[in-house]
């Protein structure tokens, strides 16, 4: 019990910080003569839907996350961070290049994508997008690729707890129109706001790109970089299903629920581990209705 009430202070914590830069961005954007860079209710359900992700996470990690963590560990590496900067340097990529693997699944995978593509659903960029989250994200058990092969390589619990909660609360900081372009150097190495505006971006050459948490490199390495200059004019959002509601609930299980009716109605598994446009590519129906395509 005392771990879920710790995980609850944390969460409070730095709810109170993030709203209050959120708060600080609108203002600039209002004294900038932008406005409509904040949308009043769609903050607010960026924040109600951040704060019912925050609460789920932080219980799931005090009762079975870290449980199960400590449980795969003790058949890994064993590795020890006994060599100073190497260790630090080693720990630091790993689990950035997990976030990047388990980023890039759940763009690619519709059980995955179905919950986090309420981060996706918005059209705006601004801090409070950053919040907009979906409370199932550790009930789907995406959390396994990301968390579990640092157990595997032996990482310490509470290091890895913290510096999963330190790359979360940087990607804050890069969901915004603020900042444009950062010196060179930074912008080779690191996920900045100008390669995450590309990440959510709905055009063609914007989707399924920039996947990096803290640093860019990974999409470098990978082929999955593209530079904000090359990118066209970006547009937020989603191609197909685009929510017109911020109710918090329906923004969290409306394209969870048209999953599992997509698995029902057309009587395939396959649907749960194939790319989000499967459905519409296999069976021909249109991605707003699902209705078969006249022709």
């Amino acid at each position: 019990m005392s771990d879920v009430l710790h995980a609850l202070g944390f969460i409070v914590t730095f709810g109170i910080f993030f709203v209050g830069i959120i708060i600080l961005e609108a203002w600039y954007w209002r004294r900038k003569g932008r406005p409509e860079a904040y949308n009043f209710k769609e903050t607010i359900a960026n924040i109600s839907t951040g704060g019912l992700y925050k609460i789920f996470d932080g219980i799931a990690i005090a009762l079975f996350i870290q449980f199960f963590y400590e449980y795969v560990q003790q058949f890994g590496f064993q590795y020890q961070m006994n060599d100073g900067v190497l260790s630090i340097l080693f720990f630091c990529l790993a689990v950035d290049f997990f976030f990047y693997l388990y980023h890039f699944t759940m763009h690619k995978v519709r059980w995955f994508w179905s919950i986090h593509v309420t981060h996706h659903s918005s059209k705006i960029m601004n801090f409070s997008t950053a919040l907009r989250q979906n409370f199932l994200l550790d009930l789907n058990f995406g959390w396994v690729l990301w968390w579990i092969p640092l157990a595997v390589i032996g990482f310490d619990k509470n290091w890895t707890m913290i510096a999963i909660e330190l790359s979360l609360a940087y990607q804050f900081f890069i969901h915004t129109e603020m900042v444009d372009k950062l010196p060179k150097p930074l912008e080779l190495i690191f996920n900045t706001p100008s390669h995450h505006r590309v990440h959510h971006g709905c055009k063609p050459a914007q989707i399924d790109t920039n996947f990096g948490g803290v640093m860019i490199i990974w999409d470098r390495l990978f082929g999955t970089f593209v530079d904000e200059r090359n990118a066209g004019k970006i547009e937020y959002g989603l191609t197909s299903r685009q929510p017109t509601t911020l109710n918090p609930l329906r923004l969290n299980l409306d394209e969870f629920f048209q999953m599992l009716k997509d698995v029902v109605t057309y009587r395939d598994l396959k649907i749960l581990y194939k790319s989000p446009s499967y459905v519409e590519e296999r069976y021909d129906v249109d991605p707003e209705r699902l209705e078969p395509v006249k022709t």
